[in-house]
């Protein structure tokens, strides 16, 4: 399978002495043409962030699917929706807290969750696939017991707040197999029928193993992992999975990128060959990602 080069400073059309013009332009459709027949058949599991959306109204994700099924590639997106469940809460008069980036979700809390991220913020991307030309189903996590949690345990409560137990894919693969496009939020249930509410970059790490895919892609509001380079700041283009755990332990990944890398490192763990951190602000960040020598943003490896 196609990867980009970790050595490659620019697209090969961009290569210094590569054909320019009408003969450069060819150049780059043939090899964005070659990348796509090696990606046929195969799975890719995409994680949106509500950032993102309240940030550009999705950008081209709706687009990029839409282009990616067409071409004979089974995309599953799955979503989150943090800043419109906080957006709701304020006009509830409610308040939102985080531990350690997770929302404490009591039972109320959890009924606006669940109407957020299963209703309004689910059925808009499901819309902006359609309007597309493509073909999407909804689903949150508690559908064919997609996503079975408990309750995440702690040395603070944290309501009804989830971990994974179980991940049943089924349902999810014989949507996409008969040409729709899944768009999941994230949700759990319990055995008890519970919901939870699950940690979007988790769920979507854990829904990426479930169904054997080729690439997990996170899209969020930056670019990518950063690190400090002589007192710069530099994008980290190619990322061992044991360095990242490094930069995890020294304090150099923090804040709301440990889930985001942690997620990552789980799909690896799990057989997933690649993963990547890119910015859901660059225009057809998907396709850039899969179909050119470079891609975008941070590609993490096993190590």
């Amino acid at each position: 399978m196609p990867e980009r080069s970790p050595s490659a400073a620019r697209p090969a059309a961009e290569d210094a002495g590569a054909p320019t013009g009408a003969a450069g332009e060819g150049a780059l459709i043939a090899q964005g043409l070659r990348y796509v027949n090696a990606w046929k058949g195969r799975t890719v599991v995409v994680k949106f962030g509500g950032s993102v959306l309240e940030a550009n109204g999705g950008g081209t994700l709706a687009q990029d699917l839409v282009l990616l099924k067409g071409a004979g590639i089974h995309p599953v997106l799955v979503h989150g929706g943090g800043p419109e469940i906080t957006r709701v809460l304020e006009r509830l008069g409610r308040a939102s807290t985080f531990v350690n980036g997770l929302r404490v979700t009591d039972a109320e809390t959890m009924e606006v969750v669940e109407m957020v991220l299963a209703g309004r913020t689910n059925k808009a991307l499901v819309s902006m696939i359609i309007q597309h030309g493509g073909q999407a189903v909804g689903l949150s996590g508690k559908d064919g017991r997609l996503l079975v949690a408990r309750k995440r345990q702690g040395d603070v409560d944290l309501g009804q707040v989830g971990e994974i137990q179980e991940v049943h894919p089924e349902l999810l693969i014989r949507l996409s197999e008969q040409g729709y496009i899944p768009v999941v939020a994230s949700l759990g249930i319990g055995e008890d029928g519970a919901s939870y509410n699950l940690n979007a970059d988790t769920a979507a790490g854990a829904l990426a193993v479930a169904v054997g895919a080729s690439k997990f892609i996170l899209l969020t509001d930056v670019q990518g992992v950063y690190r400090d380079y002589d007192g710069e700041r530099r994008l980290i283009s190619d990322l061992r999975a044991a360095d990242a755990e490094a930069l995890i332990r020294d304090g150099s990944i923090s804040r709301g990128m440990i889930p985001k890398v942690e997620a990552c490192l789980e799909a690896l763990r799990g057989g997933v060959p690649s993963a990547h951190i890119i910015s859901g602000s660059v225009p057809h960040a998907l396709l850039v990602e899969l179909f050119t020598e470079r891609g975008i943003g941070t590609m993490l490896l096993p190590s």
